[in-house]
Protein backbone atom coordinates (compact mmCIF):
# COMPACT_ATOMS: atom_id res chain seq x y z
CA UNK A 1 0.00 0.00 0.00
CA UNK A 2 1.44 3.23 -1.10
CA UNK A 3 2.09 6.24 1.73
CA UNK A 4 -1.03 8.51 1.55
CA UNK A 5 -1.46 12.17 1.57
CA UNK A 6 -2.67 14.38 4.08
CA UNK A 7 -6.73 14.78 4.49
CA UNK A 8 -5.77 18.44 3.97
CA UNK A 9 -4.90 19.66 0.57
CA UNK A 10 -4.24 22.98 -1.41
CA UNK A 11 -6.37 24.40 -4.44
CA UNK A 12 -2.83 23.62 -6.60
CA UNK A 13 -3.22 19.65 -5.61
CA UNK A 14 -6.65 19.78 -6.73
CA UNK A 15 -6.09 21.48 -10.05
CA UNK A 16 -3.07 18.54 -10.08
CA UNK A 17 -5.49 16.23 -9.59
CA UNK A 18 -7.81 17.62 -12.77
CA UNK A 19 -5.09 17.84 -14.91
CA UNK A 20 -3.84 14.28 -14.59
CA UNK A 21 -7.06 12.32 -13.57
CA UNK A 22 -8.79 14.41 -16.38
CA UNK A 23 -8.01 16.96 -18.81
CA UNK A 24 -8.02 20.16 -16.24
CA UNK A 25 -10.64 22.74 -16.69
CA UNK A 26 -11.39 26.18 -15.73
CA UNK A 27 -10.88 28.21 -12.62
CA UNK A 28 -14.64 27.56 -11.13
CA UNK A 29 -14.08 23.61 -11.76
CA UNK A 30 -11.06 23.41 -9.97
CA UNK A 31 -12.21 25.51 -7.18
CA UNK A 32 -15.52 23.08 -6.85
CA UNK A 33 -13.50 20.05 -6.88
CA UNK A 34 -11.18 21.76 -4.09
CA UNK A 35 -14.18 22.78 -2.02
CA UNK A 36 -14.88 18.83 -1.80
CA UNK A 37 -11.87 17.93 0.11
CA UNK A 38 -9.14 15.03 -1.22
CA UNK A 39 -10.98 12.11 -0.46
CA UNK A 40 -14.54 13.09 -1.74
CA UNK A 41 -12.72 15.24 -4.51
CA UNK A 42 -11.51 11.89 -5.78
CA UNK A 43 -14.27 9.63 -5.73
CA UNK A 44 -16.02 12.04 -7.59
CA UNK A 45 -13.99 11.33 -10.49
CA UNK A 46 -13.89 7.26 -9.53
CA UNK A 47 -17.71 7.33 -9.39
CA UNK A 48 -18.96 10.54 -11.74
CA UNK A 49 -22.99 10.39 -11.71
CA UNK A 50 -22.71 10.99 -15.37
CA UNK A 51 -24.11 7.69 -17.32
CA UNK A 52 -21.99 5.77 -19.69
CA UNK A 53 -24.62 6.63 -22.49
CA UNK A 54 -24.76 9.91 -22.06
CA UNK A 55 -23.76 11.14 -25.30
CA UNK A 56 -25.33 9.48 -27.69
CA UNK A 57 -23.59 7.81 -30.78
CA UNK A 58 -24.03 8.88 -34.51
CA UNK A 59 -26.98 7.50 -35.82
CA UNK A 60 -24.24 4.95 -37.97
CA UNK A 61 -22.84 3.57 -34.65
CA UNK A 62 -25.79 2.63 -32.61
CA UNK A 63 -25.47 -1.36 -33.14
CA UNK A 64 -29.00 -1.86 -34.07
CA UNK A 65 -27.98 0.50 -37.43
CA UNK A 66 -24.53 -0.94 -37.88
CA UNK A 67 -26.19 -4.28 -38.26
CA UNK A 68 -28.33 -2.82 -40.39
CA UNK A 69 -25.85 -1.17 -42.40
CA UNK A 70 -23.55 -3.94 -42.52
CA UNK A 71 -26.46 -6.57 -44.17
CA UNK A 72 -26.85 -3.86 -46.62
CA UNK A 73 -23.54 -3.84 -47.80
CA UNK A 74 -23.36 -7.81 -47.81
CA UNK A 75 -26.76 -7.05 -50.54
CA UNK A 76 -24.75 -4.66 -52.50
CA UNK A 77 -21.96 -7.15 -51.86
CA UNK A 78 -23.93 -9.96 -53.81
CA UNK A 79 -25.82 -7.45 -56.29
CA UNK A 80 -22.49 -6.48 -57.65
CA UNK A 81 -21.41 -9.85 -58.30
CA UNK A 82 -24.55 -10.60 -59.67
CA UNK A 83 -24.28 -7.53 -62.10
CA UNK A 84 -20.80 -7.97 -63.41
CA UNK A 85 -21.77 -11.61 -64.66
CA UNK A 86 -22.43 -10.62 -68.10
CA UNK A 87 -19.89 -7.74 -68.40
CA UNK A 88 -16.32 -7.56 -69.69
CA UNK A 89 -13.43 -8.31 -67.14
CA UNK A 90 -12.60 -4.64 -67.84
CA UNK A 91 -16.16 -3.08 -67.24
CA UNK A 92 -16.64 -5.29 -64.25
CA UNK A 93 -13.54 -4.59 -62.78
CA UNK A 94 -14.48 -0.52 -63.08
CA UNK A 95 -17.92 -1.45 -61.76
CA UNK A 96 -16.40 -3.18 -58.88
CA UNK A 97 -13.76 -0.19 -58.54
CA UNK A 98 -16.27 2.48 -58.45
CA UNK A 99 -18.77 0.50 -55.62
CA UNK A 100 -15.87 -0.09 -53.81
CA UNK A 101 -14.64 3.76 -53.71
CA UNK A 102 -18.25 4.91 -52.91
CA UNK A 103 -18.00 2.59 -49.82
CA UNK A 104 -14.62 4.13 -48.87
CA UNK A 105 -15.87 7.50 -49.29
CA UNK A 106 -18.82 6.51 -46.85
CA UNK A 107 -16.41 5.12 -44.33
CA UNK A 108 -13.79 8.13 -44.74
CA UNK A 109 -16.69 10.49 -43.72
CA UNK A 110 -17.73 8.27 -40.45
CA UNK A 111 -14.59 8.21 -39.25
CA UNK A 112 -14.28 11.38 -39.08
CA UNK A 113 -17.45 11.90 -37.48
CA UNK A 114 -16.23 9.30 -34.98
CA UNK A 115 -12.88 10.54 -34.14
CA UNK A 116 -14.83 14.40 -33.60
CA UNK A 117 -16.71 12.49 -31.43
CA UNK A 118 -14.91 11.28 -28.61
CA UNK A 119 -13.03 14.57 -29.06
CA UNK A 120 -16.01 16.28 -28.36
CA UNK A 121 -16.73 13.85 -25.63
CA UNK A 122 -13.38 14.31 -23.88
CA UNK A 123 -13.84 17.95 -23.77
CA UNK A 124 -17.51 18.12 -22.67
CA UNK A 125 -17.71 15.44 -20.10
CA UNK A 126 -18.66 15.30 -16.91
CA UNK A 127 -17.14 12.11 -16.26
CA UNK A 128 -12.88 13.07 -17.07
CA UNK A 129 -11.35 10.00 -16.06
CA UNK A 130 -13.43 7.87 -17.47
CA UNK A 131 -12.36 9.67 -21.06
CA UNK A 132 -8.80 9.45 -19.47
CA UNK A 133 -8.67 5.67 -18.80
CA UNK A 134 -10.76 5.35 -22.23
CA UNK A 135 -7.65 6.72 -24.30
CA UNK A 136 -5.47 4.96 -21.62
CA UNK A 137 -6.81 1.67 -22.79
CA UNK A 138 -7.03 2.78 -26.91
CA UNK A 139 -3.35 3.19 -26.44
CA UNK A 140 -2.68 0.00 -24.58
CA UNK A 141 -4.94 -2.08 -27.12
CA UNK A 142 -4.08 0.02 -30.06
CA UNK A 143 -5.70 -0.41 -32.95
CA UNK A 144 -5.44 1.76 -35.92
CA UNK A 145 -8.70 2.66 -38.12
CA UNK A 146 -5.67 2.65 -41.00
CA UNK A 147 -5.97 -0.94 -41.47
CA UNK A 148 -9.34 -1.85 -39.13
CA UNK A 149 -11.03 0.29 -41.93
CA UNK A 150 -14.70 -0.14 -40.58
CA UNK A 151 -15.24 3.37 -38.52
CA UNK A 152 -18.50 1.41 -36.69
CA UNK A 153 -16.08 -1.27 -35.52
CA UNK A 154 -13.60 1.21 -33.92
CA UNK A 155 -16.55 2.58 -32.43
CA UNK A 156 -17.73 -0.54 -30.62
CA UNK A 157 -13.85 -0.99 -29.26
CA UNK A 158 -14.42 2.56 -28.20
CA UNK A 159 -17.00 1.65 -26.18
CA UNK A 160 -16.00 -1.30 -24.68
CA UNK A 161 -13.17 0.31 -23.35
CA UNK A 162 -15.82 2.68 -21.75
CA UNK A 163 -17.34 0.19 -20.03
CA UNK A 164 -14.69 -1.37 -18.60
CA UNK A 165 -12.79 1.90 -18.39
CA UNK A 166 -11.92 1.49 -14.38
CA UNK A 167 -13.50 -1.83 -13.71
CA UNK A 168 -11.99 -5.31 -14.60
CA UNK A 169 -8.68 -5.70 -16.43
CA UNK A 170 -9.20 -9.42 -16.56
CA UNK A 171 -12.44 -8.83 -17.81
CA UNK A 172 -11.69 -6.31 -20.37
CA UNK A 173 -8.68 -8.50 -21.82
CA UNK A 174 -11.23 -11.81 -21.93
CA UNK A 175 -13.71 -9.34 -24.50
CA UNK A 176 -10.81 -8.01 -26.06
CA UNK A 177 -10.26 -11.47 -27.51
CA UNK A 178 -13.22 -11.86 -29.23
CA UNK A 179 -13.05 -7.18 -30.24
CA UNK A 180 -13.94 -6.95 -34.02
CA UNK A 181 -11.72 -4.48 -34.05
CA UNK A 182 -9.12 -6.14 -32.40
CA UNK A 183 -9.55 -9.29 -34.40
CA UNK A 184 -8.91 -7.33 -37.70
CA UNK A 185 -5.94 -5.25 -36.74
CA UNK A 186 -4.15 -8.57 -35.63
CA UNK A 187 -5.48 -10.92 -37.82
CA UNK A 188 -7.00 -13.42 -35.64
CA UNK A 189 -10.37 -14.06 -38.04
CA UNK A 190 -7.31 -15.79 -40.18
CA UNK A 191 -6.13 -18.13 -37.42
CA UNK A 192 -7.03 -21.08 -38.43
CA UNK A 193 -5.98 -25.00 -36.86
CA UNK A 194 -3.14 -26.07 -38.86
CA UNK A 195 -2.39 -22.55 -39.65
CA UNK A 196 -2.16 -20.79 -36.40
CA UNK A 197 -1.51 -16.64 -36.58
CA UNK A 198 0.91 -15.79 -33.77
CA UNK A 199 0.35 -12.26 -33.70
CA UNK A 200 -2.48 -11.80 -30.87
CA UNK A 201 -0.51 -14.89 -28.80
CA UNK A 202 2.54 -12.54 -28.61
CA UNK A 203 0.92 -9.26 -28.37
CA UNK A 204 -1.46 -10.21 -25.89
CA UNK A 205 1.60 -11.48 -23.49
CA UNK A 206 4.34 -8.96 -24.82
CA UNK A 207 2.52 -5.79 -24.77
CA UNK A 208 -1.03 -6.42 -23.13
CA UNK A 209 -0.72 -8.39 -19.85
CA UNK A 210 2.98 -9.65 -18.59
CA UNK A 211 5.62 -7.88 -20.47
CA UNK A 212 8.49 -9.14 -22.07
CA UNK A 213 10.91 -11.92 -20.70
CA UNK A 214 7.64 -13.52 -18.60
CA UNK A 215 7.00 -16.27 -21.42
CA UNK A 216 8.72 -18.23 -23.60
CA UNK A 217 8.38 -18.95 -27.80
CA UNK A 218 7.22 -21.77 -26.31
CA UNK A 219 4.36 -20.57 -24.74
CA UNK A 220 3.53 -17.93 -27.56
CA UNK A 221 3.41 -20.82 -30.37
CA UNK A 222 1.21 -22.97 -27.78
CA UNK A 223 -0.91 -20.28 -27.49
CA UNK A 224 -1.52 -19.25 -30.78
CA UNK A 225 -2.83 -22.92 -31.20
CA UNK A 226 -5.28 -22.49 -28.61
CA UNK A 227 -6.67 -18.77 -30.11
CA UNK A 228 -7.24 -20.73 -33.84
CA UNK A 229 -11.26 -20.75 -34.53
CA UNK A 230 -12.76 -17.54 -33.54
CA UNK A 231 -14.48 -16.23 -36.74
CA UNK A 232 -15.70 -12.38 -37.62
CA UNK A 233 -18.73 -11.91 -39.47
CA UNK A 234 -17.63 -8.64 -41.35
CA UNK A 235 -21.47 -8.27 -42.43
CA UNK A 236 -23.05 -7.98 -38.70
CA UNK A 237 -20.02 -7.47 -36.79
CA UNK A 238 -20.50 -10.70 -34.55
CA UNK A 239 -17.74 -12.76 -33.26
CA UNK A 240 -18.31 -16.65 -33.25
CA UNK A 241 -15.78 -20.01 -32.10
CA UNK A 242 -15.80 -22.05 -34.89
CA UNK A 243 -15.00 -25.96 -33.52
CA UNK A 244 -13.98 -27.33 -36.65
CA UNK A 245 -10.93 -24.09 -37.32
CA UNK A 246 -10.17 -24.76 -34.02
CA UNK A 247 -6.90 -26.48 -32.99
CA UNK A 248 -8.43 -29.35 -29.96
CA UNK A 249 -5.17 -30.84 -29.55
CA UNK A 250 -3.17 -30.95 -26.06
CA UNK A 251 -1.52 -27.62 -25.68
CA UNK A 252 1.60 -27.32 -22.79
CA UNK A 253 1.39 -23.06 -21.46
CA UNK A 254 3.03 -21.90 -18.39
CA UNK A 255 4.15 -25.49 -17.75
CA UNK A 256 0.92 -26.61 -17.99
CA UNK A 257 -0.35 -28.92 -20.38
CA UNK A 258 -4.54 -29.24 -21.73
CA UNK A 259 -6.72 -28.85 -24.66
CA UNK A 260 -7.04 -25.30 -24.41
CA UNK A 261 -8.63 -22.74 -26.25
CA UNK A 262 -8.37 -18.92 -26.06
CA UNK A 263 -10.64 -17.79 -23.23
CA UNK A 264 -8.34 -20.64 -21.07
CA UNK A 265 -5.41 -19.15 -21.91
CA UNK A 266 -6.16 -15.60 -21.00
CA UNK A 267 -7.24 -17.07 -17.54
CA UNK A 268 -3.96 -19.07 -17.29
CA UNK A 269 -1.74 -15.74 -18.67
CA UNK A 270 -3.74 -14.23 -15.35
CA UNK A 271 -2.28 -16.94 -12.70
CA UNK A 272 1.07 -15.01 -13.88
CA UNK A 273 2.54 -13.16 -10.90
CA UNK A 274 3.91 -10.77 -14.26
CA UNK A 275 -0.04 -10.13 -15.02
CA UNK A 276 0.18 -7.69 -11.48
CA UNK A 277 2.88 -5.70 -12.67
CA UNK A 278 2.46 -3.91 -16.30
CA UNK A 279 -0.47 -2.24 -16.13
CA UNK A 280 0.24 -0.64 -12.42
CA UNK A 281 3.40 0.20 -13.77
CA UNK A 282 2.22 1.60 -17.42
CA UNK A 283 -0.54 3.89 -15.09
CA UNK A 284 2.18 4.90 -13.05
CA UNK A 285 3.65 6.25 -15.89
CA UNK A 286 0.94 7.15 -17.54
CA UNK A 287 -0.68 9.12 -14.64
CA UNK A 288 2.41 10.13 -12.40
CA UNK A 289 5.80 9.93 -13.82
CA UNK A 290 8.47 7.98 -15.82
CA UNK A 291 10.70 5.64 -14.09
CA UNK A 292 7.69 4.56 -11.56
CA UNK A 293 10.45 3.42 -7.99
CA UNK A 294 9.89 -0.21 -7.80
CA UNK A 295 9.09 -0.37 -4.37
CA UNK A 296 6.24 1.69 -5.61
CA UNK A 297 5.40 -0.87 -8.54
CA UNK A 298 5.59 -3.43 -5.94
CA UNK A 299 2.89 -2.50 -3.45
CA UNK A 300 0.70 -1.27 -6.57
CA UNK A 301 0.71 -4.61 -7.91
CA UNK A 302 0.11 -6.52 -5.03
CA UNK A 303 -2.92 -3.68 -4.41
CA UNK A 304 -3.54 -5.11 -7.65
CA UNK A 305 -4.28 -8.52 -7.57
CA UNK A 306 -5.65 -8.20 -4.25
CA UNK A 307 -8.67 -6.25 -6.04
CA UNK A 308 -8.75 -9.23 -8.28
CA UNK A 309 -7.03 -6.85 -11.15
CA UNK A 310 -9.89 -3.91 -11.10
CA UNK A 311 -8.63 -0.80 -11.82
CA UNK A 312 -10.66 1.06 -9.60
CA UNK A 313 -9.08 1.02 -6.38
CA UNK A 314 -5.52 0.74 -8.01
CA UNK A 315 -6.31 4.33 -9.03
CA UNK A 316 -8.16 5.69 -6.10
CA UNK A 317 -4.55 4.42 -4.00
CA UNK A 318 -2.26 6.31 -6.47
CA UNK A 319 -4.74 9.56 -6.20
CA UNK A 320 -4.60 9.54 -2.79
CA UNK A 321 -1.11 8.89 -2.31
CA UNK A 322 1.51 10.55 -0.89
CA UNK A 323 3.53 10.50 -4.20
CA UNK A 324 1.17 11.71 -6.56
CA UNK A 325 1.51 14.79 -5.04
CA UNK A 326 5.35 14.99 -5.00
CA UNK A 327 6.52 18.54 -5.78
CA UNK A 328 9.13 16.68 -8.47
CA UNK A 329 5.44 15.14 -10.04
CA UNK A 330 3.44 18.30 -10.23
CA UNK A 331 3.94 20.17 -13.67
CA UNK A 332 6.54 17.38 -14.47
CA UNK A 333 4.84 15.66 -17.34
CA UNK A 334 4.79 16.56 -21.23
CA UNK A 335 1.46 16.70 -22.58
CA UNK A 336 0.25 14.75 -24.75
CA UNK A 337 -1.43 16.31 -27.57
CA UNK A 338 -4.75 15.00 -26.95
CA UNK A 339 -4.47 16.58 -23.37
CA UNK A 340 -2.86 19.64 -24.61
CA UNK A 341 -5.76 20.65 -26.82
CA UNK A 342 -8.38 19.31 -24.46
CA UNK A 343 -7.02 21.11 -21.57
CA UNK A 344 -6.17 24.29 -23.69
CA UNK A 345 -10.10 24.77 -24.63
CA UNK A 346 -11.18 23.94 -21.11
CA UNK A 347 -9.33 26.54 -19.94
CA UNK A 348 -10.52 28.74 -22.24
CA UNK A 349 -13.70 27.89 -21.79
CA UNK A 350 -14.74 26.49 -25.65
CA UNK A 351 -16.93 23.45 -25.55
CA UNK A 352 -16.97 23.79 -29.74
CA UNK A 353 -13.76 24.80 -31.60
CA UNK A 354 -14.04 23.75 -34.94
CA UNK A 355 -14.00 20.61 -35.78
CA UNK A 356 -11.69 20.05 -39.03
CA UNK A 357 -8.93 22.71 -37.06
CA UNK A 358 -8.76 20.14 -33.77
CA UNK A 359 -8.37 16.99 -35.99
CA UNK A 360 -5.72 18.64 -38.59
CA UNK A 361 -4.03 19.75 -35.02
CA UNK A 362 -4.13 16.26 -33.94
CA UNK A 363 -2.45 15.03 -37.55
CA UNK A 364 0.16 18.03 -37.01
CA UNK A 365 1.14 17.28 -33.28
CA UNK A 366 1.79 13.66 -33.69
CA UNK A 367 -1.69 11.86 -32.34
CA UNK A 368 -4.71 11.31 -33.88
CA UNK A 369 -7.32 9.59 -32.09
CA UNK A 370 -8.15 6.28 -33.79
CA UNK A 371 -5.16 6.32 -35.12
CA UNK A 372 -2.12 4.93 -33.05
CA UNK A 373 0.88 4.49 -35.14
CA UNK A 374 1.53 0.62 -34.35
CA UNK A 375 0.40 -2.36 -32.04
CA UNK A 376 2.77 -0.92 -28.98
CA UNK A 377 0.50 2.64 -29.31
CA UNK A 378 2.09 5.52 -29.30
CA UNK A 379 5.68 6.74 -27.56
CA UNK A 380 5.00 9.35 -24.73
CA UNK A 381 7.58 11.70 -22.62
CA UNK A 382 9.59 13.22 -24.75
CA UNK A 383 8.62 11.90 -27.81
CA UNK A 384 5.84 14.27 -27.88
CA UNK A 385 8.41 17.41 -28.78
CA UNK A 386 10.82 18.11 -30.95
CA UNK A 387 11.58 21.58 -32.85
CA UNK A 388 8.50 21.02 -35.45
CA UNK A 389 5.61 20.10 -32.95
CA UNK A 390 6.72 22.96 -30.32
CA UNK A 391 6.27 25.58 -33.32
CA UNK A 392 3.00 23.99 -33.84
CA UNK A 393 1.93 23.77 -30.63
CA UNK A 394 2.28 27.91 -30.44
CA UNK A 395 0.52 28.29 -33.44
CA UNK A 396 -2.86 26.31 -32.46
CA UNK A 397 -2.60 28.29 -29.70
CA UNK A 398 -2.53 31.31 -31.47
CA UNK A 399 -5.07 30.17 -33.93
CA UNK A 400 -7.40 29.13 -31.01
CA UNK A 401 -6.78 32.35 -28.95
CA UNK A 402 -7.24 34.87 -31.49
CA UNK A 403 -9.78 33.07 -33.83
CA UNK A 404 -9.99 34.58 -37.39
CA UNK A 405 -7.94 37.25 -36.55
CA UNK A 406 -4.85 35.59 -38.18
CA UNK A 407 -3.97 32.45 -40.10
CA UNK A 408 -2.92 29.41 -38.66
CA UNK A 409 0.33 27.86 -40.45
CA UNK A 410 -1.40 24.68 -39.00
CA UNK A 411 -4.76 25.33 -41.14
CA UNK A 412 -2.75 26.38 -43.94
CA UNK A 413 -1.07 22.82 -44.75
CA UNK A 414 0.61 22.77 -48.13
CA UNK A 415 0.08 20.84 -51.11
CA UNK A 416 3.30 18.40 -50.37
CA UNK A 417 2.87 17.39 -47.11
CA UNK A 418 -0.59 16.59 -48.16
CA UNK A 419 0.16 14.38 -50.81
CA UNK A 420 2.31 12.58 -48.05
CA UNK A 421 -0.73 11.90 -46.23
CA UNK A 422 -1.64 8.55 -46.75
CA UNK A 423 -5.08 8.94 -46.35
CA UNK A 424 -5.06 12.22 -48.98
CA UNK A 425 -8.27 11.74 -50.01
CA UNK A 426 -10.12 12.48 -45.98
CA UNK A 427 -7.05 15.32 -45.41
CA UNK A 428 -8.53 16.58 -48.47
CA UNK A 429 -12.21 16.92 -46.90
CA UNK A 430 -10.72 18.74 -43.64
CA UNK A 431 -9.02 21.21 -45.94
CA UNK A 432 -11.69 22.41 -47.20
CA UNK A 433 -13.57 22.69 -43.62
CA UNK A 434 -10.19 24.44 -42.97
CA UNK A 435 -10.59 27.39 -44.46
CA UNK A 436 -14.43 27.44 -43.33
CA UNK A 437 -13.15 27.30 -40.32
CA UNK A 438 -10.37 29.86 -40.50
CA UNK A 439 -13.16 32.64 -41.64
CA UNK A 440 -15.70 31.67 -38.68
CA UNK A 441 -13.83 30.88 -36.04
CA UNK A 442 -14.56 33.67 -33.22
CA UNK A 443 -12.13 32.75 -30.94
CA UNK A 444 -12.51 32.83 -26.77
CA UNK A 445 -14.92 35.21 -24.94
CA UNK A 446 -12.45 37.20 -23.53
CA UNK A 447 -14.90 39.37 -21.72
CA UNK A 448 -15.50 36.75 -19.29
CA UNK A 449 -11.73 35.05 -19.79
CA UNK A 450 -10.08 38.80 -19.22
CA UNK A 451 -13.02 40.56 -17.16
CA UNK A 452 -12.61 44.87 -18.21
CA UNK A 453 -12.31 44.81 -14.40
CA UNK A 454 -9.34 43.20 -14.13
CA UNK A 455 -7.76 45.10 -17.22
CA UNK A 456 -7.26 47.82 -15.58
CA UNK A 457 -5.13 46.41 -12.77
CA UNK A 458 -2.15 44.07 -15.11
CA UNK A 459 -0.55 42.48 -12.37
CA UNK A 460 -3.88 41.57 -11.12
CA UNK A 461 -5.06 40.29 -14.77
CA UNK A 462 -1.91 38.42 -14.89
CA UNK A 463 -2.69 37.02 -11.55
CA UNK A 464 -5.74 35.66 -13.05
CA UNK A 465 -4.58 34.17 -16.19
CA UNK A 466 -1.41 32.55 -14.68
CA UNK A 467 -4.03 30.36 -12.15
CA UNK A 468 -6.31 29.81 -15.26
CA UNK A 469 -3.48 28.33 -17.38
CA UNK A 470 -0.73 27.55 -14.91
CA UNK A 471 -2.43 27.01 -11.52
CA UNK A 472 0.87 27.69 -9.84
CA UNK A 473 2.65 30.46 -8.86
CA UNK A 474 5.09 31.38 -11.99
CA UNK A 475 9.25 32.43 -10.91
CA UNK A 476 9.51 36.45 -10.66
CA UNK A 477 11.00 36.58 -14.12
CA UNK A 478 8.70 34.51 -16.10
CA UNK A 479 5.38 36.38 -14.12
CA UNK A 480 7.56 39.60 -14.78
CA UNK A 481 7.81 39.05 -18.64
CA UNK A 482 3.74 38.53 -18.98
CA UNK A 483 3.38 41.75 -16.43
CA UNK A 484 5.41 44.45 -18.69
CA UNK A 485 3.21 42.65 -21.70
CA UNK A 486 -0.24 43.38 -20.59
CA UNK A 487 1.15 47.05 -19.30
CA UNK A 488 2.19 47.83 -22.28
CA UNK A 489 -1.21 47.13 -23.50
CA UNK A 490 -2.73 49.26 -21.29
CA UNK A 491 -4.34 51.99 -23.12
CA UNK A 492 -7.31 54.20 -23.24
CA UNK A 493 -8.92 50.62 -24.16
CA UNK A 494 -7.48 47.02 -23.18
CA UNK A 495 -8.89 45.25 -26.66
CA UNK A 496 -10.17 41.67 -26.31
CA UNK A 497 -7.44 41.64 -29.64
CA UNK A 498 -4.86 42.51 -26.74
CA UNK A 499 -6.29 40.06 -24.11
CA UNK A 500 -6.03 37.25 -26.84
CA UNK A 501 -2.29 37.86 -27.67
CA UNK A 502 -1.54 38.18 -24.12
CA UNK A 503 -3.28 34.76 -23.56
CA UNK A 504 -0.88 33.63 -26.55
CA UNK A 505 1.76 34.87 -25.02
CA UNK A 506 1.42 32.35 -21.96
CA UNK A 507 0.52 29.66 -23.73
CA UNK A 508 3.73 29.86 -26.08
CA UNK A 509 5.78 28.75 -23.24
CA UNK A 510 7.43 25.74 -22.47
CA UNK A 511 6.03 25.82 -18.77
CA UNK A 512 2.58 25.54 -20.91
CA UNK A 513 3.80 22.26 -22.40
CA UNK A 514 3.86 20.45 -19.13
CA UNK A 515 1.02 19.40 -17.14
Amino acid sequence: MLQAALDEWTIFEAAHLLRRAGFGGSPDEIKLLHSMGRHRAVESLLVPTEAVDAFPLPDWANREQAVADMKARLQQFQETRRATRDMSAEEAEKFRRNSQQQQQQLNRRHGIEGQGWWFRRMLKTKAPLREKMVLFWHDHFATSIQKVKQPVLMMMQNELFRKHATGSFKELTHEILRDPAMMLYLDTQTSKKGMPNENFAREVMELFTLGEGNYSEQDIKEAARAFTGYQLNRFNGTVTHEPRQWDDGEKTIFGKTGKFDGEEVVDLIFQQSAASELVPRKLWEYFVSENPPEEGVDALAKSFRDADFRIEPLLREIFRSKAFYAEKVVRNQIKSPIQYLVQMLKELELADPPQAYTMNAQQQLGQVLFMPPNVAGWDWGKAWINTNTLLTRYNVAGFITKGAQEASPVAANDDESMMDMQMDRKEAVRAGMMQFAERNWAGPDFEKIAPRSLREDPEKLVDALVFRFFQAPLGKKERGTFVEYAVSKKGAIFTNKEAGELCHLMLSTPHYQLA
